[in-house]
């Protein structure tokens, strides 16, 4: 019997949409949820861009946006993209020559605004270029960007406005037998965002992506993005999510993550599960976590790990953990391992050694897997 057979109150059932492609990545249907980032460097910057590409990839980006503002950077992208090890998406604002010029770079995605591209003329060019190139494309609209005249119908931002911009060009693209798309009704308020995705969500079967967007630094944003997004995905409404924070976007990256393993809907890396501490702590919490979370970094493979300060709870935590360590008394702890009792660790040697376990046990289930291959 599953988990979710057992446990029915955690099942999240997804919104039925059709699937696309974001270059090899597939978005929407039964794919997993993909995390998406963005990069801040100059365009132009070719070497710094592609550092910072590897390294959102490496923090497990599936996906990421550059922008691509003039034609030095369509340039550009051409050797990105190249060099990229994950599909990128060209971001584009007002001309939509570069959304032409990004297609023949070999972006896999076009992300367009339609309220600031051009006329309906503009945005056929940019189909034709995508379908000649075999791009998606994702339809961006954003609160800050109405068009004028849906300003002027509903008087500011709300969440029918967005929602009549999207199905409006949501029509474009099928008047020109264009279905390779998907989209986003964002904005920096929680309340409209969250609404306007809801009613974009019964009005298409078109893969969304979510964004709660101009978040804000890292922690506020991390915060009102976990609201926001984690909302929407408990109704099972979202295929493609990217948190947008004024950070390094390996942040974002992280935090997508987080909220999508907190649900239960992507599983990557160590899952951490911790105590606050108080003063009945065997040993300094905080400290262990912050050195544990930067050394297992590394680390792929789905696996939760529970450090608890005492007994109160540790022995509870540690029996739904594949690895824990509570703490005792004396300068030492129990080491736990699959949900048992298995030995004491000092504290002075307990970080070394959860790591080495760690390792070991991620080196074992990989190992597995090849052999089932």
């Amino acid at each position: 019997m599953s988990v979710n057979e057992i446990r029915p109150w955690r099942n999240i059932y997804r919104r039925k949409s059709r699937q696309i492609h974001v270059g090899p990545v597939p978005v929407g249907g039964d794919a997993p949820i993909s995390v998406q980032t963005m990069t801040n460097t100059v365009t132009t910057d070719v070497a710094g861009t592609i550092a910072q590409v590897q390294a959102c990839a490496e923090a497990g980006a599936d996906i990421v946006r550059i922008s691509v503002p003039d034609e030095d950077s369509a340039k550009a992208l051409k050797e990105i993209v190249r060099e990229s090890p994950v599909p990128i998406v060209a971001d584009i604002h007002f001309h939509y020559r570069r959304g032409i010029e990004a297609a023949e770079a070999g972006a896999a995605c076009l992300r367009i605004n339609p309220g600031n591209i051009g006329d309906e003329k503009r945005v056929r060019e940019v189909i034709k270029a995508a379908r000649d190139h075999n791009c998606s494309i994702r339809i961006g609209v954003n609160a800050g960007s109405l068009e004028k005249h849906l300003l002027e119908k509903y008087g500011e931002p709300c969440p029918e406005a967005m929602i009549e911009s999207g199905m409006d060009h949501i029509k474009i693209l099928q008047d020109n037998d264009f279905h390779e798309f998907k989209i986003s009704v964002k904005a920096s308020d929680v309340f409209l965002a969250a609404a306007a995705y809801q009613g974009l969500a019964d009005a298409t079967d078109a893969p969304i992506h979510l964004g709660i967007t101009e978040a804000g630094g890292l922690t506020s944003g991390a915060i009102k993005s976990a609201i926001g997004l984690g909302n929407l995905l408990w109704m099972g409404i979202g295929d493609t999510i990217r948190v947008s924070l004024s950070a390094d976007p390996v942040e974002e990256v992280k935090v997508g993550f987080e909220i999508l393993k907190s649900l239960g809907l992507r599983h990557r890396g160590v899952n951490i599960i911790s105590c606050p501490s108080c003063a009945r702590q065997g040993f300094d919490v905080i400290k262990t976590v912050e050195t544990l979370e930067k050394r297992l970094e590394h680390i792929k493979t789905p696996m939760s790990l529970s450090i608890i300060g005492c007994v109160v709870n540790g022995p509870g935590e540690a029996l739904m953990t594949d690895i824990g360590f509570t703490g005792g008394g004396a300068g030492s702890g129990m080491v736990y391992m699959a949900g048992k009792a298995s030995h004491k660790m000092s504290n002075d040697q307990m970080v070394d050694h959860i790591v080495e376990q760690v390792e070991t046990r991620a080196a074992a289930i990989e190992a597995a897997k090849d052999a089932a291959e």
